[in-house]
């Protein structure tokens, strides 16, 4: 049987979090897969998405594959603690989401679609888990850098809401907030699957497929 340390299903107020540090963690500049910038400055013209949605290693794996996605990063979002590492967001002292920076190039690829792919990787019903992975870091998130990839990501809500209650889930607990700061997770985080082909994902949606994005499906 599967226990989880409750203090964990909690995410931390400002004053329980950890300190941190003023230090950025350092990360490679390129992108392991496609040789591309991970970190500032990007081509011009390309867009940002940020998605949580389990372990960040076999998320980043799904948007890498899209085309259209010029790089994706892993890191710590919507929490307290600055520029956490990977053990303190674990202890769930740090109020942070494991997540997927993309960068991606609209004229290739819609925001709508990112959004299918996020929706059908993994069940966004679970509240602050994913499948054997329990705590805080583990929700499911969606953190938007414009009004329009908002509005978007909240129609999406309600549209694979009605998807999910008719085939018998229950309701969404996806968090949808403008972006906040994004902290870069450890180097050995990054691209992990393409270093680790047979690393752990732990990733399954549903099942349940996404209307948004089907007339241009990746």
């Amino acid at each position: 049987m599967f226990f989880s340390d409750p203090r964990k299903l909690k995410i931390p107020t400002k004053e329980e979090s950890l300190p941190g540090r003023s230090d950025r963690m350092s990360v490679p500049d390129l992108h392991f897969v496609s040789g591309h910038r991970i970190v500032p400055p990007f081509p011009s013209g390309m867009e940002r998405a940020l998605f949580g949605m389990g372990c960040f290693w076999g998320a980043e794996k799904m948007f890498w594959l899209c085309d259209g996605v010029y790089s994706t990063a892993v890191g710590y979002a919507a929490g307290h603690t600055p520029n956490p590492s990977y053990y303190e967001v674990c202890s769930g002292r740090t109020g942070h989401n494991e997540v997927v920076q993309v960068v991606f190039d609209p004229k290739r690829l819609r925001y709508e679609d990112l959004l299918r792919v996020f929706w059908e990787g993994h069940d966004p019903t679970q509240g602050m888990r994913q499948g054997a992975d329990s705590g805080t870091q583990y929700r499911s998130g969606i953190y938007c850098h414009t009004p329009n990839h908002r509005q978007l990501a909240e129609a999406s809500l309600s549209a694979y809401q009605k998807e999910l209650r008719s085939a018998g889930y229950g309701a969404i607990t996806t968090e949808i907030l403008d972006a906040p700061e994004f902290y870069y997770a450890e180097a050995y985080h990054q691209q992990y699957l393409a270093k680790n082909p047979d690393g752990y994902c732990g990733h399954g949606g549903t099942g349940v497929s996404c209307p948004i994005g089907i007339k241009r499906a990746l």
